[in-house]
Order: structure tokens, then sequence, then C-alpha cells
């Protein structure tokens, strides 16, 4: 298994949103959303944590209009190209941008009937801070849905997912990419940090060749203090 080598925790640079936001992530977006909808309560609050330029939030709320999405991110020029989508999505009613720490984010504990997240685990140089305080906000019952790239094994296989996933992108979206691999967890090591955070009833499995997934399927009862 590869190091885990740490990047920037914050994408907060003009360059860094604009090289982002051209990034075509539909496919993997509606993928997300469509298994985040899944594991989702009928109605309710949910926490969307490390939002970037607001695809997953805009998408989640117009496919689910019982549930209001509060999306937050660390990165102002995220922010602003986040709440321009929500605006001229029509969503200024139902989804709230703020700027917020995934580690320490103020809300209140057990706010929300589901947290998600998506490609942020990455960037937070200690995971598990960002865990517990998904726990802490979370109703009992909460549903989860954390996806995230999974760190290779070998040079060879990290070597392989660039060439396969970045190498028609720009040199500048190949070293995002291959960056954040090298920043990423693995399955066992998020599993070890759930059992030391004492979660239950989470799922932890490799999703796909690059990405891990946490699931959780809300059970939460609406109204719970």
């Amino acid at each position: 298994m590869l190091e885990r080598i740490l990047e920037p925790e914050v994408m907060d640079t003009k360059e860094d949103a604009d090289e982002y936001e051209s990034i075509d992530n539909a496919d993997v977006n509606e993928e997300f959303v469509n298994r985040a909808l899944e594991l989702a309560p009928s109605r309710g609050d949910v926490l969307d944590v490390g939002t970037g330029p607001g695809d997953i939030a805009v998408l989640f709320a117009r496919k689910a209009p019982a549930l209001r999405v509060l999306a937050i991110d660390l990165g102002e020029h995220m922010l602003a190209i986040a709440r321009s989508r929500v605006a001229r999505a029509g969503l200024t009613g139902r989804v709230e941008i703020s700027r917020g720490d995934a580690k320490a984010t103020g809300f209140a504990p057990r706010s929300f009937e589901m947290v998600i997240s998506n490609s942020l685990v990455h960037h937070v140089p200690e995971p598990e801070m960002f865990f517990a305080e998904m726990k802490r906000v979370s109703k009992p019952g909460a549903g989860y849905f954390v996806k995230d790239l999974h760190r290779p094994d070998s040079e060879t296989e990290h070597r392989h997912l660039v060439e396969t996933y970045a190498g028609d992108c720009t040199a500048y979206q190949r070293r995002l990419f291959s960056d954040s691999l090298r920043a990423a967890l693995t399955v066992s090591e998020v599993t070890n940090i759930c059992a030391r955070l004492g979660f239950e009833d989470v799922v932890v499995r490799r999703c796909s060749d690059r990405h891990w997934c946490l699931e959780r399927k809300a059970i939460v009862a609406l109204g719970t203090a």
C-alpha cells in the first residue's frame, strides 16, 4: 500500500475552482446522488460536507423536493460558484450554501437526518475529526453516504488509474487527481476509524476501482431531538 501523502486541505484559488468546475462530473454526480437517495429519509435536513461547486447539492435537491440541503465548504471561490448554481437552479429556498469546516461545523448536535459527502475526505489531514463531527451532528438513525477516492496499493496501480481516468485531462487536472489518490484513505483505514468512534450499522466497502463508500440507510424518527 502506498504511503499517504497529504495535499492542501482547502482548494481556495480561482484556478483550483475553475479547473474543478470544468471537469465533466455529470455521470459520477448522478451515480452519487441516486445512491444517496436510496439511503435518504423521506424528508428532513441533509448536510452536504465539502460541496465544492455545489453540483451534488443542486442535483440532490432537484430529485428530492421533500429534503432541505445545507451545503458547506471552506473554499470561498468554490462557494461563489455553488451559490451561483443554486440561484440559477431556482433552489435558494431549499439549498443553503455556507462556509464551514468539515472537522468543526458549528452545528448543534443531532441536527441532521442525513449527512453526505463526495470527494472530501482525502483533503482532510485528520480524517477522524471529520467522521467524529459527522456522527455528532447526525440524529439517531440518520442516513450516511460518504464516497471518496481509495489510495492505490502500488505505483503501478496509481499510474494505471491516472492514465485511465485523467489521461485526456489537462496537466493541472492530472496532477490534482494523482495527488488526490496519494492522499486518499483505504477501506481498512475508514473501517478502523468508524470502529474507534463507535459507529453502528455502517457499511464501508470498495465501490469502484478508485473509490470507497461509507453507507447507512436512514431510519431516523423525524423530529427526534
